[in-house]
């Protein structure tokens, strides 16, 4: 197993900790947590995306949160959605909406998740925007294209869309079912610990995936959300200019809220379409351990903010 799969592994198990999670949760967002959350409230929030669409960045918008224990909590989830679907109309966001299912209740009963996800998706039809379904851990990757599948027949493609992950040994075959329907796919490495009998264990087995995932979706004529910071890759799929067909390629290049702002910068200026995908909420300590297990400089970051707090402690 490559030495990157392992700090993985290595910080998501100590993070599992309730002693580190409470010590997270108290000091996080002034430790290193502000550098990829927005902000925990909506209001805060779009500020944030109005500075993001200034620099002349399109933004998904994330409502951090997974798991929930009860229907009321789904609800809930699902009415901060639909506030900001209604907030990103009202200000003339450049802005949609990715959601987790498992937030709106996948887990506890399937239908009410999705009569929740067919009133988000609605509202998005209505104020013309998009809802991009997320994709979670391996046990619910089947269920969840299955409810994209379900919407998109009722909705129609323009206005959902949903991801896969290229480390999953699965994810050629879902690919291939998907572009049939013409999907809007994002598609990403993978940020989820998964047995090696489930996903490649190997970083060069998932970036190779990942290519050919990407450069056949773009081929295929389907939109296509390119979700990467690797310079190589980008690189390699720029290359990609027409479809099959002939026709120019449909895709926009999508990066995470506060890492690689100069790559960013770079791809604006060479006239690409760029997205950040930028979360926001309270809920926010899942997504920030797994930005940390990704990158080992991330961790180093966030140490850098407990020292600098502990010296300012001891002054």
């Amino acid at each position: 197993m490559g030495r990157v799969l392992l700090f993985r592994k290595a910080i998501l198990s100590v993070t599992g900790s309730r002693l580190v999670k409470g010590f997270v949760t108290t000091y996080g967002m002034r430790l290193g947590a502000g550098r990829f959350v927005a902000a925990e409230s909506l209001e805060n929030t779009v500020d944030k995306v109005k500075e993001l669409n200034a620099r002349g960045l399109a933004v998904t918008l994330d409502y951090l949160g997974e798991s929930v224990d009860s229907r009321e909590m789904a609800a809930e989830a699902a009415e901060v959605v639909l506030q900001t679907l209604d907030a990103i109309h009202a200000h003339r966001l450049d802005a949609n909406v990715s959601v987790k299912l498992t937030q709106l209740g996948l887990l506890l009963d399937e239908g009410y998740c999705i009569e929740l996800m067919d009133r988000i998706v609605g509202r998005a039809r209505e104020l013309g925007n998009f809802i991009r379904i997320d994709m979670e851990d391996s046990s619910v990757t089947e269920v969840t294209l299955q409810i994209y599948e379900r919407l998109r027949e009722r909705h129609g493609g323009e206005h959902v869309g949903v991801v896969i992950q290229s480390y999953l040994y699965r994810t050629a075959r879902d690919r291939k079912r998907l572009e049939k329907l013409d999907a809007n796919l994002r598609i990403v490495k993978g940020a989820y610990s998964e047995p090696a009998d489930i996903a490649f264990p190997d970083k060069r087995q998932v970036d190779k995936q990942y290519i050919a995932l990407a450069e056949e979706h773009m081929r295929s004529g389907c939109y296509t959300a390119i979700a990467t910071h690797d310079r190589k890759i980008i690189e390699r799929l720029k290359k990609v200019k027409r479809t099959h067909s002939g026709k120019p390629v449909r895709c926009e290049y999508q990066m995470l809220y506060g890492i690689a702002e100069d790559l960013q910068d770079e791809l604006l200026k060479d006239g690409y379409k760029v997205r950040v995908y930028t979360p926001f909420g309270e809920q926010w300590y899942a997504y920030f351990t797994r930005r940390i297990a990704e990158r080992p400089a991330n961790l180093f970051f966030v140490m850098r903010g407990m020292l600098g707090r502990k010296r300012r402690r001891a002054r």
